[in-house]
């Protein structure tokens, strides 16, 4: 249990949002509406081609434009390689080669963006065509050529993972039903609404700035000023509000080619990327294959489990191939395992994290055969992962585990009224459960005293959904203060403590546990002044109801008057928290249930009703969790039912638009129905979990088994798009 068990006033509660007002009124500050006096407008020139070798690039015409100021290629950047810091930002500017199509081969800085346009089209460049690596199937192929060539070992692929518990074949032999399958996960998009966008401003006599928007600002600082050759104090980097980045904001994108553009300019560069550009040369969730096999007793016992599973990375490593590893079947309790990962290259933009990267993907053929499973012993599909449920001190990926909600979620779906409910006319159902080990590593936090008692939370954590509301409610609690009294701030790399990303459901966990740390040592500090003016040692200090009491004589001091008397006391009362937290050890489970309609005539699938269960730890604010329960399911939903990229022959993406790339509407979808269940975080003070990552596991097994039921065929290649469903259907 969380070792805090005071009755609990602020956390729970369903506060206003901070940063609810500024946002509704345009007031909020995002990457694009970012400028600088005097400050210049670049563009990039992408690859016409999925793989070519660059043999040179003119930019003398460009550059005798009038009105145009800079122009950097990859041959101006420090030597990145494939590996290391630079990998990310060759990522996004070619060096050598390109890499995939639309690569950036060159940018160009000028006083407007039509003439930054008009500049590309006069830049010359010499390609050397190379035959590129369209998919996983020509990665494996031996006699596939290497994408970089000369580099490492030969062969496309990069990474290989393993786990190997007890006997694999003797656990085939002890089952008395096997269930097998080949499974397919498209590429696909995290679809944020934001388009990227930095603006840099280069000096040369103090430190360089740049604001972008991003879900990890000191990250982008530690890349740039390590392949650049700066040092940190040369760099600042100021996060702007995010319009979305479900981890394709991790890393960074135009941010080191706006620097370059800016010194050779001396002006302030802004880049902002096209719709098409999203899609094209930033980070899309990773492609998967993989074949699964499952075997259990006629009880339902599981007895062994088996996967041979491979991730497509892109043109760069980068594929979420430990977050496979660590997802695929961690749920249940298995003593035969035997899982093959690896990961692959091919002509694509280097994919990025993904909301609980490597997790959907590998879920999908562990939960479509749990339910296949439920079908041929004729069990029931919530009593069979009831049967074999991980509990308290079985193994994680981090050693045991401690207190989780597995068996809970799977109880309250048991028991919920949609379980229960008859299903629609023509109408199937399934279920599936999910996963997500939740991460750790650094966090900051500092607090504030003003004069009035009031405080000022800063944190180096992005706020991507309402964080900011959520860690001023656990310092508000800590410190028994109204919430309206608290205001919580993101602080740039230059005003707070080194953060990890917001990213991989670490936030209020981890960057919550920093904001206590600094709760505490300010009321440490209000305390001793406490304790001074009434000649006693701080020791007989106690906080009540936010006044400090003399235990010896009962006398209360608010905190407005130990703050108004600071300047006189000892100067200005702050708090400060650094913390590390272990990842893997506070996961969080999910279970979903879909009722699907599939049009016969049309194989047009339709989800007529949908209910998320997840194990939220603690839910510090209700109504953002909820939020969070709803979101991971709608971008699961539209990976399961639309969402892919699409190749064509020559490697170039033909579906780059919201026109053509599908993502779920309003119209698409019921009201998305939550229940949230609380099983404490031992290692929180507050019992708080991630709730951000394992919501979009299910729901490519659920919907994918809920077609499969409704056609009578299974469904093991996704999407469920309408010619695919018809083809199942149809043998």
């Amino acid at each position: 249990m969380p070792s805090d068990e005071k009755p609990l006033s602020i956390i729970g509660t369903r506060a206003p949002r901070t940063d609810g007002l500024d946002k509704v009124r345009g007031r909020a500050q995002f990457g694009a509406d970012i400028a600088r006096p005097d400050m210049l407008y670049a563009r990039v020139l992408g690859s016409p081609h999925a793989h070519a070798r660059i043999r040179n690039i003119d930019a003398s015409k460009a550059l005798a434009l009038p009105g145009v100021k800079a122009v950097v290629t990859g041959e101006d950047f420090p030597n990145l390689g494939v590996n290391g810091l630079g990998a990310f930002v060759q990522a996004n500017i070619a060096q050598g080669k390109a890499l995939f199509h639309g690569h950036t081969v060159a940018a160009v800085a000028a006083v407007t963006a039509e003439l930054a346009d008009q500049a590309l089209a006069l830049i010359e460049v010499d390609y050397e065509p190379l035959p590129h690596v369209a998919d996983i199937d020509e990665a494996l192929d031996e006699t596939t050529p290497s994408i970089h060539e000369g580099e490492g070992e030969p062969g496309n692929v990069y990474a290989t993972e393993d786990i190997t518990e007890g006997d694999v074949e003797q656990g085939f032999a002890e089952a008395d039903v096997i269930v097998e399958g080949d499974f397919s996960v498209p590429t696909a998009h995290q679809g944020y609404i934001e388009l990227p966008a930095c603006i840099a401003e280069y000096s040369k006599d103090s430190e360089s700035t740049i604001w972008t928007t991003t879900q990890g600002h000191f990250i982008v600082q530690s890349i740039l000023t390590g392949v650049l050759k700066l040092s940190m104090g040369e760099l600042r980097v100021v996060p702007t509000e995010i319009g979305g980045g479900f981890g394709g904001k991790t890393t960074p994108y135009f941010e080191g080619i706006a620097y370059l553009l800016s010194k050779q300019s001396g002006k302030p560069v802004k880049m902002v990327m096209r719709r098409d550009e999203v899609f094209r040369i930033t980070g899309p969730g990773s492609a998967f294959k993989g074949h699964y096999k499952v075997g259990a007793k006629n009880d339902g016992t599981l007895t062994a489990f088996q996967a041979d599973f491979v991730f497509d990375s892109g043109a760069i490593p980068g594929a979420p191939l430990h977050g496979g590893i660590d997802t695929i079947c961690r749920a249940y309790r298995i003593p035969n395992i035997l899982v093959k990962g690896s990961a692959v290259l091919t002509n694509k933009p280097m994919v990025r994290a993904y909301r609980g990267p490597g997790g959907p993907q590998v879920t999908l053929g562990t939960e479509c055969l749990m339910n296949e499973l439920a079908e041929v012993l004729n069990i029931d599909p919530v009593e069979l992962r009831l049967k074999n449920a991980k509990v308290e001190g079985d193994s994680g990926s981090a050693g045991p585990f401690l207190a989780i909600g597995f068996v809970e979620c799977l109880d309250a779906v048991r028991l919920s009224e949609h379980y229960n409910s008859p299903l629609p006319e023509g109408g199937s159902r399934a279920v599936a459960a999910g996963y997500w080990h939740n991460g750790g590593g650094p966090s900051s936090a500092e607090i504030h005293m003003r004069n009035d008692g009031t405080a000022r939370v800063v944190t180096g954590s992005v706020d991507l959904s309402g964080t900011r509301t959520t860690l001023a409610m656990i310092a508000a609690e800590r410190m028994g203060l109204p919430i309206e009294q608290v205001s919580a701030h993101v602080g740039d790399t230059d005003s707070v403590g080194y953060t990890f990303v917001s990213g991989g459901s670490r936030t209020v966990n981890a960057t919550g546990q920093a904001v206590l740390m600094a709760a505490d040592e300010a009321l440490a500090e209000m305390a001793q002044r406490a304790a001074s003016g009434w000649n006693i040692t701080a020791d007989k200090v106690e906080w009540r109801d936010g006044k400090a009491v003399n235990t010896d004589s009962g006398e209360t001091l608010s905190m407005r008057d130990i703050c108004r008397k600071a300047p006189y006391t000892g100067g200005a009362i702050t708090g400060t928290g650094s913390i590390n937290v272990k990842p893997d050890v506070a996961p969080s489970f999910a279970v979903h249930i879909c009722d699907m309609k599939v049009d016969a005539e049309t194989g047009y699938s339709q989800i007529v009703r949908y209910t998320v269960v997840q194990d939220a730890g603690r839910a510090v604010h209700p109504q953002m969790v909820e939020g969070q329960l709803q979101g991971g399911a709608v971008q699961g939903i539209g990976w399961a039912l639309n969402e892919e990229y699409v190749y064509n022959d020559e490697g170039i993406l033909d579906n780059a638009s919201f026109l053509d790339y599908r993502i779920p509407v309003a119209s698409d979808l019921p009201m998305i129905e939550t229940i949230v269940v609380e099983v404490p975080n031992p290692l929180h003070p507050y019992g708080v979990r991630g709730v951000g990552e394992a919501g979009v596991v299910p729901p490519l097994a659920a919907i994918a088994s809920a077609v499969g039921k409704a056609i009578g065929a299974p469904i093991y290649d996704l999407p469920c798009s309408p010619a695919r469903v018809l083809a199942a259907a149809q043998g």
